[in-house]
C-alpha cells in the first residue's frame, strides 16, 4: 500500500501542473475535438498547427500579449498532463476500489479546493466520449467528483463512456446521459431524477436496489426456485403462494386455495408441480398439502391425513419421494407416486420446521424450533450429524446444487453457510433485521434467495456472503466501546445495535459496518499491527475481523456469558477476554483455540488490559476487586481491593508502573503495579466511571461516567484538568488517539465523539437523523435548510450539497419545530422537552433557553422584525418572548385544547393560531387581546400560514381538508379537497399564488391559490409529511417525513436539456411528452434531493429511449426504473 500511497502522491503533483491554466481552454478543447471527429486526443492536441489553431481561437476575444502567453502555456500545460495522466495507474486502476480508499480520499482532501482541478476533472469525463484510451481515467475523474461532492446536476455528459468505478450516491438530476456507456459501474443510491437517457447502454451494471419483491400482504414464509431458475414461488401467511419471474421481478400468477399460512413450498424436479404445507402457528387449521400445476396455476391434488401444521414440503431429486415436517417434531417420508408413507425418523424435540434432500439423495436435513439442525441417511434413517450453531429457531435448511454446501436460516436475524463433509460453518450472512424464514439456492449456485418475517425477499451472493441491498446507517443504539487503530487514521465502535462500525477520522465518515454479532458488542479492540479487530458480546462469542476487508475471520466461543471486555497482548498473539461468567480466558489469535482460563473472580468480569511488556494481566470485576495475572503461568499474582462498588475499568499506564481503575463508586484509583498499594483516589465524578485511558506520554488519565461528562485528570497531582460536556447520557468508552491529541467517546445517547485534547472542545459527532423529521425551515438566504426531529436533534444543510453543515444538540425530547430569524443569525427551536431554544447559525451554539411552557413546545414563529417569538404549546396557550432578552412577554389564553401552529402576519400585527379544540384565532400582537374565531373545520387545526400579502389565511386539518379565509372578515373563502389522511403543513410561496400542503397520506400537493385547483401531486416519501418550507425564491420545496428524510423539490419550469449532439434533439422531435410541451405547472413532480440515511435510486421524471439498463446478474432493469417513475418515450412516440 505504501508503493501504491506515493504513487498517488505524484498523481497530485501531476494535477497542480495545470492549477494555473485558464478554464476557458478546457471547452474550446473539447469543441475542436468534437468538431474533428478526432480518437487520439494526445495525438491531435500535439501537431503545432492545431496549437496554433487552438490559440487563435482562443484569443478571438483577448490578444493582449499577456493572454497570448497564458493561453500557449496552458495549451502545454494540458497536453503535458495527458501525456502522464495516460500511462499513470490513474488511467488503469479503479480508484473507487476498497483498497485505493485510503489513498483516494488523501489525493482528493490535497485538490478539493482548486477550482481548475475539478474544472479538469470535468474535462477528463467529457474527454472519454472521443478517446477510448482515457476511460478508466475519466471513469476515475467522475468518482472522485461525486466523492468530492460537487454539483453535478443539470450537466452535459452525452456518449461519455464510463466503467470500473463507483458512483454511489451521485446526485445526477436534470443531467443528460444520452447515448452514454457504463461497464461495471456500482450506480446505488444514484439520483437521476429529470435525467435525459436515450440510446444509453449500461450493462454489468452493480446496484444493491434490487430483487426485492413486493405482493404478500403478510409474513412470507417460503420461498423456492423453479428447476429452470426462471420462477421464484413463495409462500405467505396471507394463506397465498406466488410465482414470480426472476428477470423482471414481476409477480406472474397466484395460487388461492389453502385456508391458513402456507408454511412451505416446493418444486418437483421437472418443475411442473409445485407442492406446498399449511396450518396455522397452533398447531391446527388447514394442515393439508397441496399439488399445483405450474402452468396453468390450477390445484392438481389435495393431500389429507395430517392433525399437525405441514411446516415443510420437499422433493427427493428424482420426484419419487415426498418428505414432509411437521409440529409433532417427526419427519415423514412419503411415496409420491403411490402417496404412502414410507418412513418417520425420529431426533428433535420440538416442531419441525423444514426438511430438504441433498442433490445424490442420500442425506436429508431438518431444522426446528430446538435451534439445531439434523443430517439423516435417507436409506437407513439413521441420524448423520446434528448441527449446533444458530442461537434461536432454525426455520429453513437447503442444500447447495453441488451438495458440498448447506444452509440455514434462523430467528437469530443470521443465514449459515455449513461445509456439508465437516459439518463445521463456512460462513454466517448478517443483514437482514427480521427472523430469516425460508432460503433457497438458485440452481446455479451462485445466489441464495432468502425471505424475513418483514416482508420482504432478499438475493445474497453466495461468493462473497455479500447481500444485494445496502443501508448505511449511524448507531442505532447505546455506544459500549470505542477504540483507534494504531495508526490513528480509523475508530471502532461497539454498539448495542450488535453492530461494530468502522470510522475515518479525519473526515468523521463511516468506512465500513461489521455485522454478525446476534447481540450487544461490548468491546472492540484492534490488535498492535491494526489489521485485526477483536469484538466481545452478549451473544457469549469473541469474534476476529479482518480491518481491511470487513470479513470475520474466527468466532471463538468457550464463555457462558457474556463477553464484556477484550484486549491483544502487545505482540498480538494473544487475546484475554473477560465474561459475565466469572471467567477470563486467554486466546491464541492465529489458531482461535483456547489458551488458557483464570478463575478467581466471584462475579462478572467488566475489563481485562495487559501491561505493555504483555508479563501481567489486570482485570477489573463485579466482585469490587482487581487482579493481576501472571500470563505465562495464568497464577493470580495480586488482588487490590479499595472500591466499594463493582469495577468497570483498568488501564495500565504507558511505563507499566501505574495501573487506573474506574468504579460504581463514582471513583478513580491509581495503584503501585509492584507493591499493589494504592496511590490515589480521583474524586470528581457524581455516578459510576465506566472507562479510563492513559494518554500515550502517561501524563493524563481521561475518564467516562454515567454523569453523562469525561474528565481528565493531572497524573501526577491527581488534579481534575477539565471537564468535558456534551453528551446527553453515559459515557460508556473513552480512548485516545495514538499521538494524544484527540479523545474518542462513546455514549448511551447513540452518538460517537471526538475532542481536542488541548482545548477540550468538541471536534465531531458521528451520525444522522435518526427518527422522525417533524418541521424544515429554510434560511432567509436560501442556502441554508434547518431540520427538526424526534432523534432530539436539529441539523443545518448545504442546500446545494445536501451535505449536513452542523448538527445542535442540548435538547431532551423530540425537536416539533424549527425556525430562522429574519436576518438569518438566530435559529428557534421547540420541543417535547418543554423548552425553546435560541441558537447561534454560524458558530452552532446554544445562545438563550427559554422555560415557561408546562408542556410540549409544538411550534415557534418570529415576528416579522426578529424582534419577538411566539410558541404554541399543549399547554393550551400562545407565549410571547422577547428575543434579546429571553423574557416572556405575554401569554395569550383562550384555546381549550393544545395550540398546534402560530404565524405572524407579514405586518407583525396579527398572530394567528390553531388548535385541536378545531378553531382557529386571530390575536391582536399588541394588545394580546383575541379579534376573531375562525370556526369550521371538524378536526384539529393543525397548521396555519398567512399569504405574503397578509389577506389570505391558509389552514390543514385532521379533517383532511385545506381552507383558505379572509383575514378582514373572517369569513371561508374557499375549501381544498384531495388529501386522504390528515394535513400536517400549509406554506404559500413567496409569490402567495401557489400553497403546499403536506398530509399523512404521503403525499404533497400544490394548490392554485386563485382559483383552488389542485396544479400537482408530489410523490415520494414512504411515510406522513410533517412539514413543508419554499425556499425565499420559491425555486425550490423541502418537506419532512416521518420516513426519517428530507425531501427538495423542484418548482422551477424545466430548464432546456443541454446537448453536444444535434442528434438528439431531432430524435426528440419525435415524441409528445409533457416534459417537452409547455406545461403551465412550475414544478417538476420529482424531488431534486433526499437528505436521508437511506441510500436509495432515484429515477423519478428520468426519459428513456431503447438502450440497455442490465445488471451484473444479466438482469434487466427498465422495470425497476419505470416502477419508480421512469417514462419510456417509445410509449409517446408519433403514430
Amino acid at each position: 500500500m505504501q508503493g501504491s500511497f506515493q504513487e498517488k502522491e505524484a498523481l497530485a503533483d501531476i494535477f497542480n501542473q495545470i492549477i494555473d491554466v485558464d478554464i476557458q481552454i478546457f471547452g474550446t478543447i473539447l469543441e475542436i475535438l468534437r468538431k474533428e471527429n478526432v480518437q487520439d486526443c494526445i495525438e491531435f492536441l500535439s501537431d503545432i498547427g492545431i496549437q496554433r489553431q487552438l490559440e487563435s481561437q482562443i484569443l478571438q476575444e483577448t490578444d493582449t500579449e499577456q493572454k497570448f502567453s497564458v493561453v500557449r502555456n496552458g495549451m502545454k500545460q494540458i497536453i503535458d498532463v495527458l501525456r502522464k495522466l495516460k500511462d499513470h495507474e490513474f488511467n488503469s486502476q479503479n480508484f473507487s476500489s476498497e483498497e485505493n480508499e485510503e489513498s483516494t480520499l488523501s489525493f482528493i482532501n490535497s485538490i478539493k479546493d482548486n477550482r481548475t482541478i475539478v474544472e479538469f476533472l470535468q474535462f477528463l469525463i467529457q474527454i472519454t466520449s472521443i478517446d477510448e484510451t482515457i476511460i478508466q481515467g475519466g471513469s476515475n475523474s467522475l468518482h472522485l467528483l461525486v466523492q468530492m461532492k460537487v454539483d453535478l446536476r443539470n450537466k452535459n455528459f452525452e456518449n461519455i463512456k464510463i466503467s470500473n468505478t463507483s458512483l454511489v450516491g451521485a446526485n445526477f438530476v436534470k443531467c443528460n446521459f444520452s447515448g452514454s456507456q457504463f461497464n461495471n459501474v456500482n450506480i446505488s443510491g444514484i439520483k437521476l431524477n429529470g435525467a435525459l437517457l436515450l440510446n444509453c447502454k449500461w450493462n454489468n451494471l452493480r446496484i444493491h436496489e434490487l430483487n426485492k419483491l413486493n405482493g404478500h400482504t403478510s409474513d412470507v414464509y417460503s420461498v423456492c426456485f423453479s428447476p429452470d431458475g426462471n420462477t421464484l414461488a413463495s409462500g405467505s401467511d396471507d394463506k397465498s403462494i406466488r410465482l414470480w419471474d426472476v428477470k423482471t421481478g414481476k409477480q406472474k400468477a397466484q395460487l388461492d386455495g389453502h385456508d391458513d399460512c402456507v408454511q412451505s413450498v416446493c418444486f418437483s424436479p421437472d418443475g411442473n408441480t409445485l407442492a406446498s404445507g399449511s396450518g396455522n402457528l397452533n398447531g391446527g387449521g388447514d394442515c393439508s398439502i397441496r399439488l399445483w400445476d405450474v402452468k396453468t396455476g390450477q390445484q392438481k391434488a389435495k393431500l389429507d391425513g395430517h392433525t399437525n401444521t405441514v411446516y415443510s414440503v420437499c422433493f427427493s431429486p428424482d420426484g419419487n419421494t415426498l418428505a414432509i415436517g411437521s409440529g409433532y417434531g417427526s419427519v415423514l417420508l412419503w411415496d409420491a407416486k403411490t402417496r404412502k408413507k414410507k418412513a418417520k425418523l425420529f431426533g428433535h424435540t420440538n416442531q419441525i420446521n423444514q426438511v430438504c434432500f441433498s442433490p445424490d439423495e442420500t442425506i436429508l436435513a431438518s431444522c426446528s424450533y430446538d435451534k439445531y439442525i439434523c443430517l439423516w441417511y435417507v436409506k437407513t434413517g439413521q441420524q448423520k450429524a446434528k448441527l449446533d450453531g444458530h442461537n434461536s429457531t432454525v426455520y429453513s435448511v437447503c442444500f447447495s446444487p453441488d451438495g458440498n454446501t448447506f444452509s440455514s436460516g434462523s430467528s437469530d436475524q443470521s443465514i449459515c453457510l455449513w461445509d456439508i463433509k465437516t459439518g463445521q460453518q463456512k460462513a454466517q450472512l448478517d443483514g437482514q433485521e427480521h427472523w430469516v424464514m425460508s432460503i433457497c439456492f438458485s440452481p446455479d449456485g451462485t445466489t441464495l434467495a432468502s425471505c424475513s418475517s418483514d416482508n420482504s425477499i432478499h438475493l445474497w451472493d453466495v461468493k462473497t456472503g455479500q447481500q444485494q441491498k445496502a443501508q448505511l446507517d449511524g448507531h442505532d443504539d447505546f455506544v459500549k466501546s470505542v477504540c483507534f487503530s494504531p495508526d490513528g487514521n480509523t475508530l471502532a465502535s461497539g454498539s448495542d445495535d450488535k453492530s461494530i462500525r468502522l470510522w475515518d477520522v479525519k473526515t468523521g465518515q463511516q468506512k465500513a459496518k461489521l455485522d454478525g454479532h446476534t447481540h450487544n458488542v461490548y468491546s472492540v479492540c484492534f490488535s498492535p499491527d491494526g489489521n485485526t479487530l477483536a469484538s466481545g458480546s452478549d451473544d457469549k462469542s469473541i469474534r476476529l475481523w479482518d480491518v481491511k476487508t470487513g470479513q470475520q475471520k474466527a468466532k471463538l466461543d468457550g464463555h457462558t456469558h457474556n463477553v464484556y471486555s477484550v484486549c491483544f497482548s502487545p505482540d498480538g498473539n494473544t487475546l484475554a477476554s473477560g465474561s459475565d461468567d466469572k471467567s477470563i480466558r486467554l486466546w491464541d489469535v492465529k489458531t482461535g483455540q483456547q489458551k488458557a482460563k483464570l478463575d478467581g473472580h466471584t462475579h462478572n468480569v467488566y475489563s481485562v488490559c495487559f501491561s505493555p511488556d504483555g508479563n501481567t494481566l489486570a482485570s477489573g470485576s463485579d466482585d469490587k476487586s482487581i487482579r493481576l495475572w501472571d500470563v505465562k503461568t495464568g497464577q493470580q499474582k495480586a488482588k487490590l481491593d479499595g472500591h466499594t462498588h463493582n469495577v468497570y475499568s483498568v488501564c495500565f499506564s504507558p511505563d507499566g508502573n501505574t495501573l487506573a481503575s474506574g468504579s460504581d463508586d463514582k471513583s478513580i484509583r491509581l495503584w503501585d503495579v509492584k507493591t499493589g498499594q494504592q496511590k490515589a483516589k480521583l474524586d470528581g465524578h457524581t455516578h459510576n466511571v465506566y472507562s479510563v485511558c492513559f494518554s500515550p506520554d502517561g501524563n493524563t488519565l481521561a475518564s467516562g461516567s454515567d454523569d453523562k461528562s469525561i474528565r481528565l485528570w493531572d497524573v501526577k497531582t491527581g488534579q481534575q484538568k477539565a471537564k468535558l460536556d456534551g453528551h446527553t447520557h453515559n459515557v460508556y468508552s473513552v480512548c485516545f488517539s495514538p499521538d494524544g491529541n484527540t479523545l474518542a467517546s462513546g455514549s448511551d445517547d447513540k452518538s460517537i465523539r471526538l475532542w481536542d485534547v488541548k482545548t477540550g472542545q468538541q471536534k465531531a459527532k458521528l451520525d444522522g437523523h435518526t427518527h422522525n423529521v417533524y418541521s424544515v425551515c429554510f434560511s432567509p438566504d436560501g442556502n441554508t435548510l434547518a431540520s427538526g426531529s424526534d432523534d432530539k436533534s436539529i441539523r443545518l444543510w448545504d442546500v446545494k450539497t445536501g451535505q449536513q453543515k452542523a448538527k445542535l444538540d442540548g435538547h431532551t425530547h423530540n425537536v416539533y419545530s424549527v425556525c430562522f430569524s429574519p436576518d438569518g443569525n438566530t435559529l428557534a427551536s421547540g420541543s417535547d422537552d418543554k423548552s425553546i431554544r435560541l441558537w447561534d447559525v454560524k458558530t452552532g451554539q446554544q445562545k438563550a433557553k427559554l422555560d415557561g411552557h408546562s408542556n410540549f413546545v409544538r411550534q415557534i414563529c418570529f415576528s416579522p422584525d426578529g424582534n419577538t417569538l411566539a410558541s404554541s404549546s399543549y399547554d393550551k396557550s400562545i407565549r410571547l418572548w422577547d428575543v434579546k432578552t429571553g423574557q416572556q412577554k405575554a401569554k395569550l389564553d383562550g384555546h381549550t385544547n393544545t395550540v398546534y401552529s402560530v404565524c405572524f402576519s407579514p405586518d407583525g400585527n396579527i398572530l394567528a393560531s390553531g388548535s385541536s379544540d378545531n378553531s382557529i384565532r386571530l390575536w391582536d400582537f399588541k394588545t394580546g387581546q383575541q379579534k376573531a374565531k375562525l370556526d369550521g373545520h371538524n378536526g384539529t387545526v393543525r397548521s396555519v400560514c398567512f399569504s405574503p400579502d397578509g389577506n389570505t389565511l391558509a389552514s390543514g386539518s385532521y379533517d383532511q381538508s385545506i381552507r383558505l379565509w379572509d383575514v378582514k372578515t373572517g369569513q371561508q373563502k374557499v375549501k381544498l379537497d384531495s388529501h386522504t389522511n390528515w394535513v400536517y403543513s400549509v406554506c404559500f410561496s413567496p409569490d402567495g399564488n401557489t400553497l403546499a400542503s403536506g398530509s399523512g397520506d404521503q403525499s404533497i400537493r400544490l394548490w392554485d391559490v386563485n382559483t383552488g385547483q389542485q396544479k400537482a401531486k408530489l410523490d415520494g416519501h414512504t411515510n406522513t409529511v410533517y412539514s413543508v418550507c419554499f425556499s425565499p425564491d420559491g425555486n425550490i420545496l423541502a418537506s419532512g417525513s416521518s420516513d426519517n428524510s428530507i425531501r427538495l423539490w423542484d418548482l422551477k419550469i424545466g430548464q432546456e436539456t443541454h446537448y453536444s449532439d444535434k442528434n438528439y434533439k431531432d430524435i426528440l422531435a419525435q415524441f409528445k411528452t409533457p416534459l417537452f410541451q409547455n406545461n403551465p405547472l412550475a414544478v417538476s413532480n420529482y424531488s431534486i434531493l433526499v437528505l436521508s440515511k437511506k441510500i436509495i435510486l432515484e429515477v423519478e421524471g428520468t426519459y428513456i429511449l431503447q438502450g440497455e439498463f442490465i445488471n451484473h446478474q444479466g438482469k434487466d432493469l427498465r422495470p425497476l426504473f419505470q416502477s419508480k417513475g421512469s417514462c419510456f418515450l417509445e410509449e409517446y412516440q408519433q403514430k
